[in-house]
Order: C-alpha cells, then sequence, then structure tokens
C-alpha cells in the first residue's frame, strides 16, 4: 500500500512544480490527501491503484477551494482559461484531460511546464 501512496506523491508533486505550483499551501494540501488516502486504502486494499487519482483529485480540490486552479491547459487553443481534469475518475492509470476540448493531455506525472503534450 504504501508504494502507491509515495507513487502518488511523486506523480502529484512532479505536476505541481511543472506547472510552478509547488508552494506550501499546495505541498501541505498534498500531504493532508497522502495522509486521509493512507487511511482510506488500509481500509479498502483493492483500492490501492486508485489512490494516484484520487490524491490529484484531492488535491485539485483543496487548491480549488483556497480559490486557485491547477493545473490549468495551457494545451488547446480555447482562449479562456479552464483546467485539466483527471480520467478515470476512479481507475487506474489516470491521465489529465482537457475540461473544454476532451484532448488527452498526458499522464499523471508528466505534465511540462510549457503546455507540450506528453505521453
Amino acid at each position: 500500500m504504501t508504494e502507491y501512496l509515495l507513487e502518488a506523491r511523486a506523480r502529484v508533486l512532479h505536476d505541481l512544480e511543472a506547472r510552478r505550483m509547488a508552494d506550501a499551501s499546495a505541498v501541505s494540501a498534498l500531504e493532508d490527501s497522502l495522509s486521509q488516502r493512507g487511511w482510506w486504502v488500509s481500509q479498502w486494499p483493492d483500492g490501492a491503484p486508485f489512490v494516484v487519482g484520487l490524491v490529484a483529485q484531492d488535491v485539485q480540490d483543496a487548491l480549488l477551494d483556497a480559490g486557485g486552479r491547477w493545473p490549468t491547459c495551457d494545451s488547446c487553443p480555447q482562449s479562456a482559461e479552464h483546467t485539466l481534469g483527471i480520467e478515470p475518475e476512479l481507475g487506474e492509470d489516470p491521465h489529465w484531460v482537457c475540461s473544454e476540448s476532451g484532448m488527452t493531455v498526458g499522464p499523471l506525472g508528466a505534465l511540462s511546464p510549457d503546455g507540450t503534450r506528453h505521453g
């Protein structure tokens, strides 16, 4: 179970850093999510492969509650600022998808600072 939590931490932290959002409040939100999801996985061990995407969603929600958006989409021609979402919402191999165009931007943990597509 710990391996899934460590993977979640590494992948979400990478994407926070890639979009220059890895400040104290975002990292605190990440650590809070990992703590809560650790309990969740202990109650439902079969759900461990899903924890990576859930942690990203938790951090995204925490940042939104604090008035921020993460990650914003830099990969499509839409002019208005909009975010990326995680798909599948509860599943393995989570990836970022543009909320406007539906375009897959890349796997969770592979965002780039310049918005180019990866993965």
